[in-house]
């Protein structure tokens, strides 16, 4: 890769990791579901006028809708709400790698090898060592909310690779489109029309900026970006930049919220980001088999 594309490619996990410092801001002008139902709205639009009509089935743009923004942030935004820390939380999310592997095994036939079980069992210890540091002094169901967040990611992500999109951009922002009225729905239902209408009568400029930032800033950008970059590189080049992510999202928080990161904390972040890094391994390839287009789907 490019020097630039590298530097990009760095932006873009930490624009990500720093998500989840924001993420937390944002929960102290916003209920979880309505925050999230914001995140999806002022994503789509503008953008939905300018990237053009779906490159791919609706069924593909529903079922990720509902499964990465209906369930992934809806889970993830309660969690934290419900006080799972910003940096722990970015870390635990990581787990998705698992539950991508798992599920792609189920639903597409993917064998993981020696290497993947190795580097999922590796991820699973390092959840439950991360659960027994939360356990000590924080929420344990904050914290299941945010595992229950990343399976949720996992089957979005075999959604993804089901649909194949061309364009990561044109998909994401029509994506982005469908989780907000359910959200909102689930929004009046759970946390009430008089919380939601005071939480936007208090709207101020902070709250303003935290949306546009989890909205143009980590989704238009940061999906853009990363589109860019799987278009120019193989997928096995540009993944193992997500594994900066949890390393973006502990250190911000620990600056900019002062959340302590315990030395228990920190082998469940080495087992974690060592056993994803393993499990998002490429398989070997032969040559055999190769079809046109493969290299679009595995991104």
């Amino acid at each position: 890769m490019r020097p630039l594309h590298i530097a990009l490619a760095v932006l873009v996990t930490a624009v990500w990791g720093v998500n989840f410092v924001v993420i937390e801001l944002g929960l102290a002008h916003f209920p979880p579901l309505l925050f999230s139902a914001l995140r999806f709205l002022v994503a789509a639009l503008p953008a939905v006028f300018l990237v053009g009509r779906p490159t791919v089935a609706w069924k593909w743009i529903v079922g990720v809708g509902l499964s990465l923004g209906v369930a992934k942030f809806g889970l993830l935004f309660i969690g934290m709400d419900r006080g799972m820390p910003a940096g722990l939380s970015s870390l635990v999310l990581q787990v998705q790698a698992v539950f991508t592997a798992l599920f792609a095994a189920v639903a597409l036939g993917e064998r993981p090898g020696r290497t993947r079980m190795l580097g999922m069992g590796a991820a699973l210890v390092g959840i439950g060592v991360a659960a027994v540091d939360e356990g000590a002094g924080g929420p344990v169901l904050a914290f299941v909310l945010v595992v229950a967040a990343a399976a949720c990611w996992g089957v979005s992500n075999v959604l993804t690779r089901k649909a194949a999109p061309a364009d990561p951009l044109n998909f994401m922002v029509w994506v982005s489109t469908v989780p907000v009225l359910p959200l909102l729905a689930l929004s009046l239902l759970l946390e009430g029309p008089r919380r939601d209408a005071e939480a936007l009568a208090a709207l101020d400029p902070g709250g303003i900026g935290i949306i546009l930032y989890v909205a143009w800033v980590t989704t238009v950008f940061g999906f853009g970006a990363w589109g860019f970059l799987l278009r120019h590189h193989p997928a096995s080049s540009v993944a193992p930049f997500t594994l900066l992510v949890p390393v973006f999202g502990m250190s911000s928080a620990a600056l900019l919220l002062g959340e302590p990161v315990s030395p228990l904390r920190w082998c469940a972040g080495a087992l974690l980001v060592g056993g994803v890094a393993l499990t998002s391994l490429p398989k070997p390839r032969t040559g055999a088999g190769r079809v046109p287009g493969a290299r679009a789907a595995e991104a």
